[in-house]
């Protein structure tokens, strides 16, 4: 970050910027909710997208206020673990094993790959 704002950010105490960060998050994973309809493609979805966000700000070498904010802040509140993990028991519980696995190996290792995405975008900027 530059600028007034940066100057801003880098002036709050961390714990406020993870709580702002989290506030944000939250209302675009809502937003990710309600424009994908819920359920197993949205969790999908924003923990892929989380992923290659939050790799692409560690790759950059963030400050500790940026990372607050954005990374255990915005991308914390934004993906979801405990969503995924219900989703796999839900399968398990109605016996669809094979569903289960594969959301569980799935989300593993799409979210894996958008951390080296976002790893590697992070190169180019």
């Amino acid at each position: 970050m530059t600028g007034s704002f940066a100057v801003l950010v880098g002036s709050l105490p961390l714990p406020l910027l993870v709580g702002l960060g989290g506030a944000l998050g939250a209302l675009g994973r809502y937003a990710a909710d309600a424009a994908l309809g819920g359920g197993r493609r949205s969790t999908v979805a924003v923990n892929v997208i989380g992923s290659v966000a939050l790799g692409a700000l560690v790759a950059s070498s963030p400050s500790d206020a940026t990372l607050a904010l954005a990374g255990t802040g915005f991308c914390g509140a934004f993906t979801t673990f405990s969503s995924f993990a219900v989703n796999v028991v839900r399968a398990a519980d109605t016996g669809d094993y094979r569903l289960a696995a594969a959301d569980a190996l799935g989300t593993l290792a799409t979210a894996l790959l958008g951390v080296g995405i976002g790893w590697w975008l992070a190169g180019f900027w």
